[in-house]
Protein backbone atom coordinates (compact mmCIF):
# COMPACT_ATOMS: atom_id res chain seq x y z
CA UNK A 1 0.00 0.00 0.00
CA UNK A 2 1.59 3.29 -0.43
CA UNK A 3 1.12 6.10 1.69
CA UNK A 4 -0.78 9.34 0.53
CA UNK A 5 1.65 12.49 0.52
CA UNK A 6 0.81 14.67 3.62
CA UNK A 7 0.63 18.15 1.36
CA UNK A 8 -1.58 16.13 -1.04
CA UNK A 9 -3.82 15.11 1.72
CA UNK A 10 -4.00 18.88 3.27
CA UNK A 11 -4.71 20.53 -0.46
CA UNK A 12 -7.24 17.81 -0.42
CA UNK A 13 -8.71 18.47 2.41
CA UNK A 14 -8.88 22.21 1.78
CA UNK A 15 -10.65 21.97 -1.19
CA UNK A 16 -13.29 19.51 0.29
CA UNK A 17 -13.92 22.42 3.27
CA UNK A 18 -13.89 25.27 0.99
CA UNK A 19 -16.06 23.85 -1.78
CA UNK A 20 -18.67 26.80 -2.50
CA UNK A 21 -21.57 25.01 -1.77
CA UNK A 22 -22.37 25.09 2.26
CA UNK A 23 -23.83 21.71 1.49
CA UNK A 24 -20.84 20.29 -0.22
CA UNK A 25 -18.82 21.93 2.82
CA UNK A 26 -20.55 19.53 5.38
CA UNK A 27 -20.53 16.56 3.62
CA UNK A 28 -16.89 16.55 2.06
CA UNK A 29 -15.20 18.27 4.95
CA UNK A 30 -15.16 15.53 7.27
CA UNK A 31 -14.96 12.81 5.11
CA UNK A 32 -11.77 14.41 4.09
CA UNK A 33 -10.74 14.64 7.66
CA UNK A 34 -11.56 11.13 8.29
CA UNK A 35 -11.64 8.04 5.44
CA UNK A 36 -9.95 10.22 2.95
CA UNK A 37 -6.77 9.10 4.29
CA UNK A 38 -7.53 5.52 4.25
CA UNK A 39 -8.62 5.24 0.41
CA UNK A 40 -6.76 2.63 -1.25
CA UNK A 41 -5.03 2.98 -4.98
CA UNK A 42 -6.66 4.91 -7.43
CA UNK A 43 -9.42 6.32 -5.35
CA UNK A 44 -7.37 9.39 -3.96
CA UNK A 45 -6.83 9.98 -7.84
CA UNK A 46 -10.47 9.83 -8.10
CA UNK A 47 -11.33 11.82 -5.63
CA UNK A 48 -9.09 14.36 -6.66
CA UNK A 49 -10.92 14.73 -10.09
CA UNK A 50 -14.03 14.77 -7.74
CA UNK A 51 -13.29 17.70 -6.99
CA UNK A 52 -12.74 19.70 -10.10
CA UNK A 53 -17.31 18.15 -10.54
CA UNK A 54 -19.52 20.86 -9.96
CA UNK A 55 -21.27 21.03 -6.72
CA UNK A 56 -24.79 20.66 -7.60
CA UNK A 57 -23.88 17.72 -9.59
CA UNK A 58 -21.88 16.41 -7.12
CA UNK A 59 -24.36 16.76 -3.97
CA UNK A 60 -27.49 15.37 -6.21
CA UNK A 61 -25.07 12.02 -6.76
CA UNK A 62 -24.27 11.86 -3.00
CA UNK A 63 -27.62 12.47 -1.51
CA UNK A 64 -29.52 10.01 -4.42
CA UNK A 65 -27.05 7.52 -3.15
CA UNK A 66 -27.81 8.24 0.20
CA UNK A 67 -31.30 7.59 -0.70
CA UNK A 68 -30.73 4.07 -2.61
CA UNK A 69 -30.52 5.55 -6.08
CA UNK A 70 -27.69 5.15 -8.45
CA UNK A 71 -26.63 8.72 -9.74
CA UNK A 72 -23.68 9.75 -10.96
CA UNK A 73 -20.52 8.58 -13.34
CA UNK A 74 -20.24 4.74 -13.54
CA UNK A 75 -16.37 5.20 -12.91
CA UNK A 76 -17.09 7.13 -9.84
CA UNK A 77 -19.55 4.95 -8.53
CA UNK A 78 -17.41 3.60 -6.33
CA UNK A 79 -15.95 6.32 -4.38
CA UNK A 80 -19.66 8.07 -4.69
CA UNK A 81 -21.03 5.48 -2.68
CA UNK A 82 -18.29 5.48 -0.24
CA UNK A 83 -18.81 8.95 0.24
CA UNK A 84 -22.92 8.55 0.88
CA UNK A 85 -22.29 5.96 3.55
CA UNK A 86 -19.92 8.29 5.69
CA UNK A 87 -22.38 11.00 5.21
CA UNK A 88 -25.15 8.82 5.75
CA UNK A 89 -23.05 7.49 9.02
CA UNK A 90 -22.68 11.17 10.29
CA UNK A 91 -26.48 11.74 9.46
CA UNK A 92 -28.37 9.21 11.38
CA UNK A 93 -25.62 8.23 13.97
Amino acid sequence: MLEVDDNRLRRLRMRSWRRGMKEMDLILGPFADGPLAALQGDMIAQYEALMGENDQDLYRWITARISGRDEGPEALAPLLDVIARHASDRLHG
